[in-house]
């Protein structure tokens, strides 16, 4: 049952594959699209700019991959702007298109607070989701962004920092989070075992 992390030019690769891995899942980060289709799990992480990073999933042919592994219906796990890079847009790069898994575009934090929005914040849950039930209501979470998607149809948790943003989102087997399950400590573990518990069936 292993899980890949898709490698397309973004960082936080390692510490994503540690983490899955400490909670017991079988990790491997791959560029390798035919690698990645065979993965019972995919998380696609991200950091740095929204239109790099879908420049490099769609030149490596990575992004056809993420596509045809959500309507498989195995889990998928974005994180930060591998969340992003799941909606239909950003504002970062409004001319390029997001994968369209989720509904809506993320937007640039206010100009009145500090952007990029680094460090621990709470998140309101919005909705129940085997990844998230046994997290606490008050657990803070470890975010590094500057842009975020809005709340939608999708958002499963909330958090605010100059407006209210979409922290968490979900659909059928889509699973993502704006901030960093690998950098929140155990609650972020917790995350990533319910992943790890739903790709092994």
């Amino acid at each position: 049952m292993t899980i890949a992390i898709l490698d397309y030019g973004t960082g936080n690769l390692r510490s994503v594959a540690r983490a899955i891995e400490h909670v017991g899942g079988s990790a491997v980060v791959t560029a390798d699209p035919a690698e990645a289709l065979e993965a019972a799990g995919i998380v696609v992480p991200g950091v740095g700019h929204f239109g790099a990073c879908m420049a490099n999933l769609r030149e490596g042919g990575l992004d056809v991959v993420v596509k045809d592994h959500a309507a498989s219906g195995r889990p998928l796990f974005g994180v930060c702007v591998g969340m992003q890079v799941l909606f239909e847009g950003s504002e970062e790069a409004p001319d390029v298109p997001g994968l369209g898994l989720l509904e809506g575009t993320s937007r640039r934090l206010p100009e009145g607070v500090k952007v990029p929005h680094m460090g621990w914040n709470t998140v309101a849950w919005r909705a129940e989701h085997p990844y998230t039930r046994d997290v606490a209501a008050e657990t803070r979470f470890y975010f590094v962004h500057s842009y975020a998607p809005d709340e939608g149809p999708s958002t499963l948790g909330v958090s605010e920092h100059g407006r209210p943003f979409a922290a968490a989102a979900a659909l059928g087997n889509v699973f993502a989070t704006q901030f960093h399950p690998e950098k929140s400590g155990a609650a972020g573990l917790g995350i990533y075992a319910a992943f790890v518990k739903a790709v092994a069936g």
